[in-house]
């Protein structure tokens, strides 16, 4: 039992590292200020929804990883 947990927890693993790296990031400096008008809208929304997506992914996977951990810990 503890085996196939911990198997699963690492492929957790690499799924979290995999979807965070693919999100963009959120903070350009003070260069994306200023040119942060460049941008049209249909970029920034198709983006924002791959973002989103990768963001509520993330938040997803991160929460069965936690839970996992805390069961392989209690086991």
């Amino acid at each position: 039992m503890q085996l196939a947990l911990t198997i699963i927890q690492v492929i957790l693993c690499l799924i979290l590292v995999a979807v965070v790296m693919l999100q963009s990031g959120k903070s350009a400096g003070l260069s994306g200020a200023i040119a942060g008008g460049a941008d049209t809208f249909l970029a920034k929304n198709k983006a924002k929804s791959l973002d989103a997506k990768l963001a509520k992914g993330t938040k997803w996977v991160c929460a069965v990883w936690l839970v996992l951990t805390l069961v392989l810990n209690i086991i």
